[in-house]
């Protein structure tokens, strides 16, 4: 078990030292505060809109991480000798793998949990024609990510530690304390009842998008133990594609009776499961806690699946 903990803890930390994480974490960060600043002309329905769009933002910038940091947890590990070295210790490749794994989904849960912050906040900041920009959350906001890069830079310079980790992790904690210190205020800077027009039905939201991109890594996990980044991300996204239109492609055939349309069906993992945005709408029930926990059992099974797969290639590659 010991292991298996410092396995998963250096490839969490190894991918958490990516310039690329840092970059896609603050990048999706800033778009989706981004998305809640211009005036739209929706017809009323600006909130929802904001709220649709930083959920899209949240889902493709996990699947990108997803694909980009298993590759780089793995593939680039095998191709440059250092998952060789590691093996030859008393470890087995089964083991390995799923450490990796862990560690993976650790630091996607990171960057997906910083996405939720900012679409948190965004949905605060939503306003209709008659509205206006906050520019207070925009100060406070901004001022947290340049406050996490400077202390990044900091330690960097007089500590000699890697700047690209302690800038992630600052992100994290700054901007967590920011979207506190700004729902305390209205957006003229006057006090007002904690958290007053955020929408926190974003969350169970948000951990849909969180179990679509465990699914995704475990898949891109599988295609690194044999490809390299580029096919990787190709095979991810025909998945991904494929995944959006099974309904319509493999589920009308399924319904049916066709054997064909069932097994497709099965094995192709459908990510409108975790799509539910329009249940955010006013006066919509449909969203419920219970469905979350249905979907983490869908996930369990499917993510179990692939790994299944993933340790059955891995076992069978030369690492020489």
């Amino acid at each position: 078990m010991r292991q298996f903990i410092t396995i998963a803890a250096n490839a969490f930390m190894e991918l958490i030292r990516q310039p690329i994480f840092l970059l896609l974490m603050t990048c999706s960060a800033v778009f989706e505060i981004f998305l809640a600043t211009p005036y739209y002309f929706a017809f009323g329905d600006e909130p929802k809109l904001v709220k649709n769009s930083t959920l899209a933002a949240m889902l493709l910038t996990g699947m990108l991480g997803a694909v980009l940091s298993a590759s780089a947890s793995l593939a680039r590990e095998i191709r440059s000798g250092t998952a060789l070295a590691v093996l030859s210790k008393p470890v087995g490749r089964a083991q390995f793998l799923l450490a990796k794994y862990a560690g993976l989904i650790a630091a996607l849960t990171l960057l997906t949990y910083v996405n939720l912050v900012a679409a948190l906040l965004a949905s605060r900041m939503a306003f209709d024609a008659y509205g206006s920009t906050d520019l207070f959350a925009w100060g406070i906001f901004a001022l947290s990510l340049a406050t996490a890069y400077l202390l990044g830079g900091f330690s960097n310079f007089f500590l000699r530690r890697p700047f690209v980790s302690d800038a992630v992790i600052l992100v994290m904690v700054l901007v967590t304390v920011g979207f506190i210190a700004i729902n305390f205020y209205t957006k003229e800077g006057k006090p007002q009842a904690f958290a007053t027009g955020v929408d926190w039905r974003l969350v169970p939201a948000a951990l849909l998008i969180l179990f679509a991109v465990w699914m995704l890594a475990g898949l891109a996990l599988a295609g690194s133990t044999r490809l390299d980044m580029i096919p990787t991300l190709a095979i991810c996204s025909g998945l991904f594609l494929l995944g959006i239109m099974s309904d319509y492609l493999f589920g009308r055939p399924a319904e049916r009776g066709s054997w064909w349309g069932s097994v497709l069906y099965t094995v192709t993992p459908n990510w409108q499961l975790f799509w539910l945005a329009d249940a955010l709408d006013a006066g919509k029930s449909t969203f419920h806690w219970n469905y979350v926990g249905k979907a983490f059992a869908y996930v369990a099974g499917y993510v179990g699946a692939a790994l299944a797969v993933a340790v059955a290639l891995f076992e069978e590659r030369e690492l020489g």
